[in-house]
């Protein structure tokens, strides 16, 4: 069984065998700082962790590019191949081709091999005794380079983008979300289907293909038709979605935006007051949920939680998941979350930006929430607020600084309200539940008229009232 099939639910997980034995692989590009690098290796471990892999090493190397064959150099993927037991060849015409093609390289761009490589946890003759089950690239691998480097090393090799469809294929609850990822693994997946061996002689002649042609063909063919399938029964369930905005469309709404893990889930259990998945874990919430600010206030503020961004998504689950972006793009306020205790937060929090205004986001009112800062040090949450004055800073699991952020939310959507007077006859009542539902009532007086109330309410909700009541 290749090791992700437990994480896409082919198989029972035996609690009484060991998890899979994982090296991560990164190669430094130029574009790449070192601390950015290392801040990437270590996303990537958690992203691993989370997968349920167990980090044996660690293999690093700075090159000028990707080496087109296996993304490694010569040694650094011979001493790969040592810890997971492959031949570290890549048996194929390629790799030829490539090294004479990396030979006549001019000397402006060296190969760069065999230099200012790093390897960690085995980096000695005690290499060979890692035994690695899976290769985890940081990087984002061709199909080819993904075959060649899982030759050489003779174990399964994912790279980054699939270890982030891997986790979203474990953790996907609602059907929405299942149907969504299933559509992204499936485009991931499409052009790295692998031609399989058949036995019998394969047709050469005349340009016709052979049994093992066809049946790569057939193979792409239920592919296509598969996600042909899965995107008309989610564009059913879209429908259905939008139907729900719909109803909530007069409601004043928040929604919890930012990094994966950064506490988006915490915040909005201690806001809401729900029971919400709350998990130490990189993309715990796939979904977006919905619920009532608490204590609740008139007009209803509903804050949504939605599913955490992280750098270099791969393009498929951002299109997959525009229904939580239109969540976001929908709302009255966005909360920007920060884990103010990761060191990478400020990168984190540019990632969530620029997916943002890709949709346009950008231009909802927000407010930046630096949360864990139980987690600094009094110099450092000084620092903070000297850096980012306007921000709040919080715990998302300390009932004062929640109770501070609850009443900076009423604040921001109280500045925009208007006041007035409603008189509701006599004739009339049936209108009341529609005030106190979409308006503050202030002061409530009875007289031989009806009812004269003194509400509270942002202009659109008093003029839809004051429709109700002409």
């Amino acid at each position: 069984m290749r090791v992700t099939e437990r994480a896409h639910g082919k198989g029972p997980i035996d609690p009484n065998r060991a998890p899979p034995r994982a090296v991560l692989v990164g190669v430094q590009l130029p574009d790449a700082t070192a601390a950015e690098h290392e801040a990437s290796l270590a996303e990537l471990s958690r992203l691993v962790d989370t997968l349920g892999f167990n980090v044996v090493a660690q293999v690093s190397q700075k090159r000028t590019s990707l080496a087109p064959a296996a993304g490694l150099g010569g040694g650094r993927l011979a001493e790969l191949a040592r810890m997971t037991g492959g031949s570290g060849v890549i048996e194929s015409g390629a790799k030829k081709k490539v090294q004479k093609k990396e030979l006549h390289k001019p000397a402006a761009e060296p190969i760069d091999d065999d230099d200012d490589d790093d390897v960690e946890e085995g980096d000695s003759a005690d290499a060979a005794a890692v035994r690695a089950d899976v290769v985890v690239v940081d990087n984002e691998l061709s199909p080819s380079q993904l075959r060649n480097l899982e030759k050489a090393t003779g174990v399964e090799v994912l790279d980054r983008a699939g270890v982030i469809i891997e986790i979203f294929w474990r953790h996907a609850r609602t059907k929405e979300a299942q149907l969504q990822v299933e559509i992204a693994r499936l485009q991931y997946e499409a052009p790295r289907l692998r031609e399989k061996e058949h036995s019998g002689d394969r047709q050469r002649g005349g340009g016709v293909g052979g049994k093992g042609d066809e049946e790569l063909e057939l193979d792409r063919r239920r592919v296509r038709d598969r996600i042909a399938e899965l995107k008309r029964e989610l564009a059913q369930h879209k429908t259905d979605d939008a139907t729900r905005r719909a109803r909530r469309k007069d409601a004043t709404r928040v929604a919890l935006v930012g990094y994966t893990n950064a506490g988006k889930s915490s915040l909005m259990r201690a806001l809401t007051g729900s029971e919400v998945l709350i998990a130490d874990k990189l993309f715990a919430t796939l979904g977006t949920t919905v619920r009532a600010l608490h204590p609740e206030t008139r007009p209803r503020i509903l804050v949504s939680d939605t599913v955490g961004f992280i750098k270099n998504l791969p393009h498929g689950l951002v299109a997959s998941f525009r229904t939580t972006l239109e969540e976001a793009n929908e709302a009255s306020l966005l909360l920007y979350v920060v884990d103010a205790s990761d060191p990478a937060f400020r990168a984190q929090l540019d990632v969530t930006k620029t997916v943002l205004a890709e949709i346009e986001a950008d231009r909802i009112p927000s407010l930046l929430v630096l949360n864990k800062v139980d987690r600094l040090s009094e110099l450092e949450k000084k620092r903070l607020a000297r850096d980012f004055p306007r921000a709040v800073l919080l715990s998302a699991l300390s009932p004062p600084d929640v109770k501070r952020l609850h009443e900076l939310i009423v604040e921001h959507f109280e500045h925009d309200m208007e006041e007035t007077t409603l008189l509701v006859p006599f004739t009339r009542q049936n209108v009341l539940g529609s005030v106190r539902e979409h308006a503050r009532v202030v002061k409530e007086d009875w007289d031989e008229d009806g009812a004269r109330l003194l509400v509270r309410a942002p202009k659109e909700h008093l003029d839809k009232l004051r429709a109700l009541l002409a």
